[in-house]
């Protein structure tokens, strides 16, 4: 009785058109032998249209809500918010706010004048101390304005300009404040992110190894804007900040630009020129930081320090 049952399942399932090969597997060859019965015919296609894969653009789809995220940020932050993010694997770039807008660079133009110097000693146009050296890597870790002003005055001043503008693709890049020095500049994110790639795509290797390393390990006055995605996705940073009047009001300017991910696989830039009085040094710490963490899920408020004592 047994035996007639489980013949019997096997004789319903055979005409079910059932099978065991996994969906998308190869299936077994066929036998040698013609099999004693014939099989049962395959059953008809399926009329339904089968859910098309949801379009995200550049982008995998569950960037769509960070995106989102983002954008609510700066549309809500009075005064002029830039921010670009670039994808190095990919190639793609998404943008928001202001974008392609000019605001002060504050210190992060010391990122340009670092790789300007290690490019001059490599190429033997020009004689690095070990001062000189030390005020590099003041500029990069704590964002030293004595150290900068010394790389500027020895350096050749505004004879860098041209190289930032041109090699290292910061085309926007202009001098506008009356100190006419590397205090002055102003330039827009995009800027920035193209100075960025130039350093993880075209600097030479030693040379970029230590400008990755130096900016991955920033001293706490620094520790905001792209750091705040966290230490887990690796990022590396290099923040701007300054108060300047003009139109006879007082602003807040802050800046970041850097990397995160494996092999520094995105780049990001933000820059934020905020309106009188709705503005502080903290507001634009913060704001920065937030929309870094955001770009890549981290929650928000993110963690920052505002310039510590």
């Amino acid at each position: 009785m047994k035996t007639a049952l489980i013949l019997g399942l096997a004789l319903v399932l055979t005409l079910a058109g059932c099978s065991t090969v996994r969906p998308g597997a190869a299936a077994d060859a066929a036998p040698t032998s013609a099999p004693a019965t014939t099989p049962a015919p395959l059953p008809a296609p399926s009329s339904r249209v089968p859910e098309a894969a949801p379009a995200c653009g550049a982008w995998p789809c569950d960037w769509a809500a960070r995106f989102e995220q983002v954008s609510a940020r700066i549309k809500r932050s009075p005064g002029q918010l830039g921010l670009v993010l670039r994808d190095r694997v990919t190639g793609a770039t998404w943008s928001a706010g202001a974008a392609d807008q000019t605001s002060w660079t504050g210190s992060t133009i010391k990122l340009a004048m670092v790789v300007y110097v290690l490019e001059q000693s490599r190429a033997g146009a020009a004689t690095v101390s070990a001062a000189d050296r030390e005020d590099l890597a003041d500029m990069l870790s704590v964002s030293d304005d004595e150290a900068a002003d010394r790389i500027w005055a020895d350096f050749g001043e505004h004879d860098m300009l041209p190289v930032f503008q041109g090699r290292y693709g910061m085309a926007g890049l202009a001098m506008e404040g009356e100190n006419d020095d590397w205090g002055a500049l102003v330039c827009r994110p995009d800027d920035l992110a193209n100075l960025m790639a130039y350093v993880l795509g075209s600097l030479n290797g030693e040379d970029r190894a230590y400008v990755v390393g130096a900016m991955q390990h920033v001293a706490d006055i620094q520790h905001w804007g792209v750091w705040s995605v966290g230490a887990q996705l690796e990022p590396g940073v290099k923040n701007g900040w300054l108060e300047d009047e003009y139109d006879d009001e007082s602003h807040w300017d802050t800046s970041t630009v850097g990397f995160v991910g494996t092999g520094q696989r995105y780049i990001v830039a933000i820059m934020y020129q905020m309106s009188s009085g709705e503005d502080s040094l903290e507001r634009g710490v913060r704001t920065l930081s937030d929309l870094s963490a955001a770009l890549f899920g981290r929650a928000t408020p993110a963690p920052a320090v505002v310039r510590p004592s």
